[in-house]
């Protein structure tokens, strides 16, 4: 189903939202369309009454939310590291989570020591730090700064006039 991005009356990313929300919120006059979908990408309902769906919309009055971070899942992971191992750089999803302290030495499940790895390198890898296994990061592992910008970049590519919106 389309998503919405909804955006603060500032215009900062505020949340993402599906369709049904945001006709309501522009129904209400919560909010005024920036921004809509083209008619393929609608349900076909909508299409014969000639609505034209919301892709970006913005509150009509500011709305403070308090500071949100980013859950620590194997899938948060995967796309902060852009599902790409993070020892040889092979693109998939047949990847895994490696530690790079490992546990049994006394990693934790933190952002900072934990990446995406193929297999074929978490095998090669195993209970050894990357150094001891010379086997080099392409980048440091980090926390996702914010928790909203992160979700709304795994819908980008599939939402690209929300570009203009963002950051």
């Amino acid at each position: 189903m389309a998503k919405v991005l909804v955006l603060n009356a500032s215009y900062e990313p505020l949340n993402i939202t599906n369709w049904q929300r945001a006709v309501v919120l522009l129904l209400k006059g919560k909010a005024e369309r920036l921004d809509h979908y083209s008619e393929p990408d609608q349900p076909g309902k909508l299409v014969r009454t000639g609505f034209r769906l919301p892709s970006v919309i913005r509150l009509t009055h500011y709305v403070s939310l308090p500071y949100k971070e980013v859950a620590m899942t194997r899938k948060n992971v995967l796309h902060r590291d852009g599902h790409c191992c993070q020892y040889c750089g092979h693109v998939g999803d047949n990847l895994t989570i490696d530690h790079v302290l490992p546990r049994s030495r006394g990693g934790a499940d933190t952002w900072e020591n934990m990446v995406a790895a193929c297999m074929r390198c978490n095998v090669k890898k195993g209970n050894r730090t990357p150094k001891e296994a010379h086997m080099p990061l392409k980048r440091s592992p980090r926390q996702p700064n914010s928790g909203l910008q992160f979700e709304v970049s795994k819908h980008i590519r599939a939402n690209q006039e929300w570009q203009k919106y963002l950051f």
